[in-house]
């Protein structure tokens, strides 16, 4: 009887750390409005590429109540070069629902303008807008220092998806499951 409840207490064990991995192995950090919040209203970030390009200009105010995928990015590799393709890609697909993207940079990295420029190039973004705005990230946004990218796809100035990783987390897993919520801010809110 002793060993069963030893066997018991062991696999209990195992059972909640495997929940307890299985919910903080995703990664996500807690970044941004959340699901179901009103997007906090205008910034003005520093446009790289885009119609305002070289000049501080609101993207928030450019979209109005339109579908919107906006990322925020701490800096740029391969993996959110990857994110920001594909959701040209989307935008592109969803033009007749106006959809609009942008990418934000939170960083004062030296000479981040020209790798965005040359990162605009090589993706061929044309419709992803790419800004540069402080470290800390559009006041009211609440975008975590923790938190490496952080995606809000919202139409209605409502999010209706918030993805959030911390460094090195955003995967092509991730990016697929930003793609397909994409879905949530083209077609109408229920």
């Amino acid at each position: 009887m002793g060993g069963r409840f030893m066997l018991t207490r062991l696999l209990t064990g195992v059972a909640a750390l495997v929940l307890v991995t299985g919910v903080f192995g995703a990664g996500t950090a807690k970044s941004g409005p959340q699901v179901g919040k009103e997007v906090p209203g205008p910034f003005h970030p520093l446009n790289v590429t885009g119609e305002e390009a070289g000049k501080k200009a609101c993207l928030y105010c450019a979209n109005g109540e339109n579908p919107v995928a906006v990322v925020f990015a701490r800096g740029v590799n391969p993996q959110v070069a990857t994110l920001l393709k594909k959701l040209e890609e989307a935008t592109e697909k969803n033009a007749e629902a106006k959809m609009g993207s942008f990418a934000v940079f939170c960083s004062d990295q030296q000479g981040l303008e020209q790798t965005l420029k040359d990162l605009a190039g090589k993706q061929g973004l044309k419709k992803l807008v790419l800004a540069i705005d402080n470290p800390a990230g559009p006041k009211d946004y609440e975008i975590s220092k923790d938190a490496e990218v952080t995606v809000l796809l919202y139409n209605d100035f409502t999010v209706r998806a918030n993805h959030a990783f911390k460094a090195g987390e955003l995967n092509q897993k991730s990016i697929d499951a930003i793609v397909a919520d994409v879905a949530k801010i083209v077609v109408p809110a229920k």
